[in-house]
């Protein structure tokens, strides 16, 4: 039986306890990757101009020829990136910062220790899944630190310090506000009528995850990884950094880096949008690599429908493409299936995935 929203809130958080990279990593004598790290792979991107920028202001401008063009230029990075760079959303930059200074705090706090003891991480409530990936039957731990909580529609974060849970609290508002607008934006360009994705996707309670992210440097990057290729769960992914490069998104079957300027945004189309928009819209693969020179910190607010909404492709787009190409399933059971066999790319997406001589 899948496991309810309240019962789900109730493991609503993760740290990772087991070991710390950021440690490993200040270790005076570490040269090499050590061999549980061990991830080959080519870390090079390619850089392009035509990743979309996406003018929040103008997509709920007044203006109607503004608000027009901006559509337009939401709907193709949907369709042909999966990924954009939002830019004048709103969002003070005090917070973004704020959020960025206080996720750091968090995460070096825990890994502090003295005579080489091994480090008391606070102890908040956790999922079963831990920062590795599995190949073949071998466990490949990844380059990261990590903290990660449910915060809608039930706020869990952890309780100290106080700081971090108000930030989380307000980055949380703030976040669901330029989320549903873009959404509606993306129902316009769906030619959906008003209030349908809110009433089939139950946006007035949905789903956030936040996520901090670690990310030290490496001695050898092409020899680790920060997060591998995937996608992920819900409707759109914000992310923003500390400056320091590392994600990639793929495109076209070729790895980009990602360039964005200050006080931008980061946004990729996921799952769920996907599945709902009846393969209009591409969940986007990207990972994280790591470098050897500084530190990354990343800051995400996963945004999907509520938990106990069924996600489907929407009826009036199965009527114009003649049948469903995904089957129904309720959001917090993909989700909870999804982190259950973290990172293994699209396999979740997949196996809902109608073959057409189904």
């Amino acid at each position: 039986m899948a496991p309810t929203a309240s019962q789900v809130s109730k493991e609503s958080a993760e740290v990772t306890t087991d070991s710390f990279v950021k440690v490993l990593a200040e270790s005076s004598n570490l040269k090499s990757v050590p061999t549980q790290f061990t991830y080959s792979n080519d870390s090079k991107g390619s850089y392009s101009d035509s990743i979309p920028i996406i003018d929040f202001s103008q997509l709920t401008s007044e203006n109607p020829h503004q608000r027009s063009k901006a559509l337009q230029e939401l709907a193709k990075a949907c369709e042909e990136w999966g990924f954009f760079v939002l830019i004048n959303h709103g969002i003070p930059e005090t917070l973004l910062k704020a959020i960025i200074d206080a996720s750091l705090e968090f995460l070096s706090c825990r890994t502090m220790i003295s005579g080489g003891t091994k480090p008391k991480a606070r102890r908040i409530p956790s999922n079963p899944h831990r920062s590795v990936i599995t190949t073949a039957n071998h466990k490949i731990h990844l380059w990261r630190d990590f903290v990660k909580s449910y915060v809608h529609p039930e706020f869990h974060c952890p309780e100290k310090p106080q700081t971090l849970r108000d930030i989380v609290f307000e980055f949380s508002e703030k976040t669901r506000s330029v989320t549903r607008k873009l959404l509606q934006g993306i129902s316009e360009n769906l030619e959906l009528e008003q209030g349908y994705m809110d009433e089939a996707l139950k946006l007035d309670s949905c789903f956030q995850l936040y996520a901090a992210n670690f990310y030290p440097p490496c001695p050898q990057p092409d020899q680790a990884i920060g997060l591998p290729p995937h996608t992920d769960h819900g409707l759109l992914t914000f992310l923003i950094h500390n400056g320091v490069a590392g994600l990639q998104i793929q495109h076209n079957g070729e790895w980009f880096n990602t360039n964005s300027p200050q006080n931008s945004i980061l946004v990729n189309t996921a799952d769920h949008l996907e599945i709902f928009s009846n393969g209009r819209y591409k969940s986007v693969k990207h990972r994280a690599v790591v470098n050897s020179e500084a530190t990354r910190i990343s800051v995400v607010m996963a945004n999907g429908a509520a938990p106990d909404a069924v996600v489907a492709p929407a009826a009036p787009l199965v009527e114009r493409d003649g049948r469903a190409l995904y089957r129904p399933m309720k959001f917090i059971e993909y989700v909870e299936t999804m982190l259950s066999n973290r990172l293994q790319g699209k396999g979740n997406l997949e196996c809902l995935k109608i073959e057409e001589d189904e």
